[in-house]
């Protein structure tokens, strides 16, 4: 699968295969995929937590009261931000899009190994009490949260190519 490929083949799931494991090679090459992610000054911005703990996945669903897909998902991956990585840039910084543009290359490697995922977004809102919470992050803030597993359902595409959102400045 090439990138075009990978790209319109990724799809939201919500439905997984109960049960199925996914080995630490293929979790070991959706989190290299991730942070081989551009990133502000390279200041990668990121830390990853992967919640293969059925027990705490179904606490964050309990406690969010939603994603209840993350209950029959193979695992879930935490990325988080380090709002202070670059220390010398804008006091907002920029670390939410370095860890947005990791959780894109996860998706993809995910879509490319045939896993499916769901990104749920965590920062900001209600949800990221919760989940710093449940797995005891301190020193990062929680940003999204990705489902994978194996997908029990094959949405159909829902994103297209629209000119009319595009406008060019020659």
């Amino acid at each position: 699968m090439n990138t075009t490929q990978a790209i319109r083949a990724r799809r939201s799931v919500r439905k997984y295969k109960p049960g199925a494991v996914i080995p630490q090679e293929h979790i070991d090459l959706m989190l290299e995929a991730a942070m081989h992610a551009p990133s502000a000054r390279n200041s990668r911005p990121w830390s990853f937590i992967v919640v293969e703990s059925a027990a705490a996945r179904r606490k964050i669903t309990e406690g969010t009261n939603g994603n209840w897909f993350l209950n029959d998902a193979a695992l879930a991956v935490v990325v988080c931000g380090d709002h202070d990585a670059m220390p010398d840039g804008p006091a907002e910084g920029f670390w939410q899009q370095g860890c947005a543009a990791a959780t894109q290359n996860l998706l993809l490697q995910a879509t490319e190994l045939g896993y499916g995922t769901c990104w749920c977004g965590v920062y900001p809102g209600n949800r990221t009490p919760v989940v710093t919470e449940v797995l005891g992050i301190r020193d990062a803030v929680p940003l999204a949260m990705i489902a994978v597993g194996v997908p029990d359902e094959s949405p159909a595409a829902k994103g297209f190519f629209d000119k009319t959102r595009v406008r060019y400045v020659r």
